[in-house]
């Protein structure tokens, strides 16, 4: 390590230009276009984006190469143009340089090719090594200071490009950046400790942590890295947050202020190399500027704690509460609807009653797991898609009728791998009532039993079994309670025998008398003398009187007062009548001790009488 860039390090702390792209995009180039072929075509616009970042404070600026591999361009027509983009890359900067008041150094960003490699993909190594040492030779031609080699998710493809760095320009210092997804693995599942091993072998310079989900991310991170990279400089450049779209355009959230104080931390924590990534701009530099020169942060010694493994799994301290776990844990009245998924493949009309319901208010939306055992769509896809298109957080019905043990752990890490987070464990509808009454109706595990699998087992890091799964998961769990069973006394016991298990919140099943929920609060409290666990009280606006009817007859806990029944029958408008019953009872419910909300069941899946009761309801 002698080039002269290494020795800055060493001596001090250097601060990082941000994001390119995002600087691009906020200055009108579309999300879909070339970014890298303006260095051909708008040469003045790159190098207002380096002069601006120069401007807050920056001592190193990135080339604006992170896409200029072959593969990349190919994507525009442009295949042939790597030599000559990444050459132009590099004068624009060099430029930029040249005429500022104070020395900054030049890295040049490399990224990955866009295309996956074998076994996930079709392309070779060797090809993915060719076109690496392509766009590294340029860059290394045009005399660089530095090789960031960034956001990459695939340890492999990221030693793929450090081999072809060896292979073509020798001389030049190269830092590896991953980037890492919520679960504190990269994109491919390699923890922060094993790639830091790996990539040390490689003989880089220094290791990076670029883009993921924000700066708190990447400081956990960092302190997790700095021992088996003790050998490497660290560099670190966070996204301002996780990305939100808003009028067209990506939005994030962190501000320079936020940044400014997470500069500092960096540093005392061991980062050499310090800047933005996607969402920061030059104001994020400028504040990162002030916070890295007040007193000596920038040449704080880098001081690596000793690390001892204590413990096999290593806890994802990143993880954030899920909304409903927040919630629950605050005095908020919570609003629940149930969606069912679709007969078919076609989730457009789900997503689109979704919508409906979350700028109605729904705080979040379960979705029933083939409900009175009718065939339909999985629910853990529209949970996921609900989540994905809709931005709608979901509670994922899991029934344990229909599964056994194998089946049940590989559907709870499926929905944890899908970000499904909200559980609520229920024994499921029968077989013999619906579309398939000879299917198999089996189970392995009580719902109490899943409860404690879920939450003494798997968020603790280890299946049913003992061994270890790598990572605990984070589930938050609801368990089924009925208010208005005919035998309160084993009602009672199940519940308490959900509680222990870990159950975090009930719903309940449909009510239609505020009494009825204060008579069984009353009844729990005076036998057990503690406060019962968060409950969601389930209501079912009633449709017409034959609906009425219907639940009061045959669905077993399903009770309607008399005088709603007649209410119903004397209606000039029974959905409406219906609508006015369901507000009545939800303003008595959330004066009664105990309720944190209501579970709507829309009737019949019609998704509108749900959306008026919650415009129309007073929180």
């Amino acid at each position: 390590m002698t080039t002269d860039i290494i020795a800055e390090f060493e001596r001090s702390v250097l601060l990082a230009d941000g994001a390119m792209g995002t600087e691009l995009h906020r200055r009108g180039v579309a999300v879909g276009e070339c970014f890298d072929a303006l260095n051909l075509s708008n040469p003045d616009l790159v190098q207002n984006v380096h002069r601006d970042y120069i401007a807050a404070g920056a001592d190193l600026i990135e080339a604006n190469t992170f896409g200029t591999n072959r593969y990349q361009l190919g994507k525009h027509g442009l295949a042939k143009s790597v030599e000559e983009i990444n050459r132009a890359a590099v004068e624009l900067a060099r430029q930029v340089i040249a005429v500022a008041d104070r020395p900054v150094w030049l890295a040049a960003s490399v990224g990955p090719l866009g295309v996956r490699m074998m076994p996930y993909g079709r392309l070779h190594p060797d090809e993915a090594r060719a076109a690496f040492s392509e766009q590294i030779q340029a860059l290394a031609a045009a005399k660089v200071d530095l090789l960031m080699l960034e956001t990459f998710g695939d340890l492999r493809e990221l030693s793929v490009a450090v081999a072809a760095a060896r292979d073509v320009a020798v001389d030049v210092p190269v830092i590896a950046s991953l980037s890492f997804a919520g679960d504190d693995h990269t994109l491919m599942g390699d923890s922060p400790e094993h790639a830091a091993r790996e990539l040390v072998a490689l003989g880089v310079a220094g290791i990076g942590l670029n883009c993921s989900s924000g700066p708190e991310q990447l400081l956990q991170l960092l302190r997790a890295v700095r021992v088996p990279a003790s050998d490497c400089l660290l560099s670190v450049m966070p996204n301002a947050g996780w990305p939100e779209q808003s009028g067209g355009r990506t939005m994030y959230a962190a501000t320079p202020e936020y940044f400014a104080g997470y500069a500092r931390a960096f540093a005392k924590s061991g980062a050499r190399l310090i800047g933005g990534c996607c969402g920061t701009t030059a104001h994020h530099i400028r504040a990162m500027r002030a916070a890295l020169d007040e007193g000596d942060v920038r040449s704080v010694p880098v001081s690596v704690q000793t690390f001892t493994q204590t413990d096999e799994i290593r806890p994802s301290v990143r993880e954030q509460p899920t909304a409903l776990a927040q919630k629950l844990a605050g005095d908020d009245f919570i609003v629940s609807v149930e969606m069912s998924p679709p007969r078919g493949y076609m989730p457009h009309k789900v997503l689109a009653g979704a919508r409906m319901l979350a700028e109605a208010g729904a705080d979040v939306i379960n979705v029933a797991d083939a409900p009175l055992a009718r065939m339909r769509m999985s629910a853990w896809a529209v949970a996921y898609l609900l989540q994905r298109d809709v931005g709608a957080e979901s509670v994922l019905h899991f029934p344990t009728r229909g599964r056994n043990l194998l089946r049940v752990q590989g559907d709870l890490l499926a929905a944890h791998a899908l970000g499904v987070r909200n559980l609520f464990v229920i024994m499921g509808d029968p077989t013999s009532i619906g579309d398939y009454p000879q299917a198999m109706d089996t189970y392995d595990l009580a719902p109490s039993a899943l409860i404690e699998l879920i939450k003494r087992r798997f968020n603790s890091g280890r299946d049913h079994a003992g061994q270890l799964l790598g990572e605990p998961t984070h589930f938050v769990v609801g368990c089924a309670l009925n208010m208005c069973a005919r035998d309160l006394e084993r009602e009672l016991r199940v519940l308490r025998r959900k509680i222990r298990s870990g159950a975090d919140f009930a719903l309940t099943q449909p009510v239609y008398s505020a009494q009825s929920v204060r008579d069984f609060m009353q009844r729990f409290h005076s036998t057990d003398g503690e406060e019962i666990l968060p409950v969601m009280v389930g209501v079912l606006p009633l449709y017409s009187e034959r609906h009425a009817r219907f639940l009061h007859n045959e669905v077993p806990g399903m009770e309607i007062p008399v005088d709603l029944m007649e209410r119903m029958a004397s209606a000039s408008d029974a959905p409406a009548e219906g609508v006015r019953i369901a507000m009545e009872l939800m303003a008595e419910l959330r004066k009664t001790m105990g309720v944190r909300g209501v579970y709507l069941v829309p009737p019949f899946g019609r998704y509108e009488i749900a959306a008026e009761i919650m415009q129309a309801f007073d929180r």
